[in-house]
């Protein structure tokens, strides 16, 4: 059992957390006296928030943007610091890597830090259909267009395609972008409950009535590090006429022997799947998002999504980076089992302490705690004993399952992650 006194044992107030960056806006109270009116911008839905961040400031855990002091990887310096980072998503642990950071820079010497325009009209460069052709070949789909983050391909996706007429049937774990996504193209949505097919039928079978169906799952849920089970939904999508979609921000770099993903790492081929989408932000240390799809929809969604359309290309030197490190994944596939094999060596040592690691199977390793209050203090602990982690909370998921996102990379070393193990020795102890 933690408790925050113990974890704050020996740890000066507000030498840990980013507090300060709120300027002293909690200092004298833990967020009860703002008021919170319906007549306020901020109402009586922000309480909550402003009394954790309140209570975290106060005691000098504030667990959130922390500001690096120079590039990401598995060690950063923070706080004047060096700090074992062990939140990030750099699964492939290329951010830094010379060839891609050199690949970045010459992009940048011939087509400059921006391109002038959006796809659709005057910022398309020749780099960026070279990339989109990598991206294809390396989800093995004909055609892939990108977008300036994964969350805005989720967007464009689903707010192209599908209407009022039509239905969204999401597992109950997908991203938050998904959720935003039919909201925004006004969809009917439903849930079916995490990883079940029975669930997922009953859904089908009873909802309401749709001109067409599409089925959404994330190929790695990015709170629980588990992988979905893809050729049951392959399964599901012939047997009822549904439409399949697949969430691989979390499964790019990370599952498969090559690191393409759900589809290698289930053997099953990638046009079972109707659309792929996709991070270029995390396994690939860059920006942007994907969509892989057909030929047909690609070129409908260059000319109907509005992220296409109305928001800025990605800039020449992050088109430049995700070309470079799809090519070095390639030459170097043994980085996705490096990851790996760290994932279950940390996963593994938690356990065997008794943590909760709930559903991980990949390189993300949560540690599932009762509340939110204990999560963000050992967050503060840990941090004070120089690893970085991140505490996830409600409402990212459910009250009561508070967790501390842990990430591996191949970056990582053995001697890094027994340091984080010690770590969390001590919270125990």
């Amino acid at each position: 059992m933690i408790h925050d006194r113990d974890i704050l044992t020996g740890t000066p107030a507000g030498s840990v957390g980013s507090g300060n960056l709120f300027h002293g806006f909690f200092d004298g109270g833990s967020g009860t006296d703002f008021g919170f009116r319906k007549d306020q911008l901020v109402d009586a839905r922000a309480r909550r928030v402003f009394e954790l961040m309140g209570r975290a400031c106060e005691s000098g855990v504030y667990p959130y943007q922390l500001p690096l002091q120079a590039r990401s990887g598995p060690w950063v310096k923070a706080e004047g610091r060096d700090m074992l980072m062990l939140s990030s998503y750099d699964y492939l642990g290329l951010i830094g890597d010379p060839r891609i950071d050199e690949a970045a820079i010459e992009a940048i010497r011939k087509y400059g830090t921006g391109t002038g325009g959006v796809r659709m009209l005057t910022g398309t460069i020749d780099i960026h259909h070279e990339m989109e052709r990598e991206v294809a070949s390396f989800k093995g789909m004909p055609e892939a267009i990108t977008f300036s983050s994964g969350y805005l391909a989720n967007l464009a996706v689903i707010a192209s395609l599908f209407s009022v007429q039509d239905r969204v049937i999401l597992d109950s774990l997908s991203h938050r972008s998904l959720v935003d996504a039919c909201r925004l193209a006004g969809v009917p949505v439903q849930r079916f409950r995490h990883n079940d097919m029975d669930s997922l039928r009953q859904e089908i079978a009873n909802g309401s009535s749709a001109n067409r169906t599409l089925i959404v799952s994330d190929g790695v849920f990015s709170m629980d590090g588990d992988i979905c089970p893809l050729p049951d939904l392959i399964q599901v999508k012939r047997d009822t006429g549904c439409f399949l979609m697949i969430d691989e921000s979390h499964a790019s770099g990370v599952l498969g022997a090559h690191g393409r993903g759900t589809d290698e790492h289930f053997g099953v081929p990638a046009e079972e799947v109707d659309i792929w989408t996709g991070s270029l932000a995390k396994g690939i240390p860059s920006n942007g998002g994907f969509v892989a799809v057909s030929q047909q929809l690609s070129i409908f969604l260059q000319h109907s999504a509005a992220p296409f359309i109305f928001s800025a290309a990605l800039a020449p030197a992050a088109v430049a980076a995700v070309t470079a490190a799809l090519r070095i994944l390639k030459q170097e596939p043994e980085r996705v089992a490096r990851s790996a094999n760290n994932a279950k060596f940390l996963r593994e040592g938690l356990q065997s302490m008794g943590f909760d690691t709930g559903l991980s199977q990949t390189a993300i390793v949560p540690v599932i705690f009762n509340d939110e209050a204990s999560c963000a203090f050992a967050a503060g602990a840990l941090r004070s004993m120089g690893i970085c982690v991140t505490p996830i909370m409600f409402p990212a998921v459910p009250l009561g399952s508070a967790r501390l996102r842990l990430c591996t990379t191949a970056a990582h070393r053995l001697e890094d992650l027994e340091f984080a193990l010690d770590g969390f020795r001590r919270l125990k102890g």
